[in-house]
Formats: structure tokens, sequence, C-alpha cells
């Protein structure tokens, strides 16, 4: 994940089966922004990421195990945000930083990180 994209990926059955969706974050009216200040633009993306990391934990919280992964910071900005809410209190969620990856790599890293358990 990176703070435009997330792939979730679902591992699940006997075989490790997965599923893969994806989910991005575009700012658009970036330029308009600008012209009203830096402050406003930053309150606004602020304002942004916050409502992609809820998009995000809606998607996990039924889940017992999570592991975020990336080459920014932004799986460490949603562990926070998933941390202060008490609904995620129950999950183990583990970060390990990656590259960036091709789809393939994401499933190899993710089969691999769960059948180590």
């Amino acid at each position: 994940m990176d703070h435009s994209n997330a792939h979730p990926i679902e591992c699940s059955g006997p075989t490790g089966d997965m599923e893969t969706t994806e989910i991005s974050f575009v700012n658009t009216g970036k330029d308009a922004d600008m012209a009203k200040g830096e402050h406003m633009m930053h309150n606004k993306e602020q304002q942004l990421d916050k409502d992609y990391y809820k998009k995000l934990g809606e998607l996990i919280k039924d889940f017992d195990e999570i592991i975020l992964f990336g080459p920014t910071n932004a799986k460490s900005e949603l562990m926070n945000t998933l941390k202060s809410d008490h609904h995620f209190d129950k999950i183990h969620i583990d970060i390990r930083q990656s590259d960036k990856m091709t789809n393939n790599q994401q499933h190899a890293f993710v089969k691999e990180y769960f059948s180590g358990k």
C-alpha cells in the first residue's frame, strides 16, 4: 500500500486461495487548492487520507490477522488510525517494509508471511 493505492489480498480456505481488491485514492483539484493556500490544501489532504484509511478499515475490520506492507509510511499511518479505534483491538496487525511490488510479488509475499504462521 501507499498513499494512493491499496491492494487488499484475502487468503482463505485450506489451499490459501487469494482474492485481491484494489482501492485507489486520487486527489483531484490540487491546483485549485494551491490557489487557496497551502494550509487549506494540507487540511484537505489530511481529510482525504482519513477517508482513505477509513475505507480500508471497513474492508479489514472482520479479519483476525492483517499484514500491512509497502514502500511508504502510509502503512504506519493506517496502523495508527486503526489502533485508535477500539473495533480493531482484537485484530493482530503487523507491518513490514517492502519495495514496490507487482501483483504476483504481492501474492507471494502474503503467502510466505501467512505460511510461516
